[in-house]
């Protein structure tokens, strides 16, 4: 699978007022913070995009980096074992 999409979330400022957007069409978003893992069915689970903000936004309100959309997929934060997973 390749990457379709980076956000340079450290330049490019996105808030939460932009995540339904950005997110469209997303199917599953797995966020990291440091050893845990959050994953989010968008598909599946009517109540994840109620969760999401607090999932993929850092403490200035801002998208955590790095974030990258790897097909229907998104990956947020850094954790070796879940890069490994899709790049593998």
């Amino acid at each position: 699978m390749t990457v379709r999409e980076t956000v340079n979330a450290a330049k490019e400022r996105i808030g939460e007022a932009a995540l339904a957007e950005l997110f469209d069409g997303a199917r599953k978003v797995t966020a990291a913070k440091g050893k845990k893992v959050v994953v989010l069915d968008l598909a599946k689970d009517a109540d994840a995009m109620e969760r999401l903000a607090e999932v993929v936004l850092g403490p200035t309100g801002n998208l955590r980096a790095p974030s990258a959309r790897v097909g229907k997929n998104w990956l947020i934060g850094f954790n070796e074992d879940e890069y490994a997973k899709v790049f593998s």
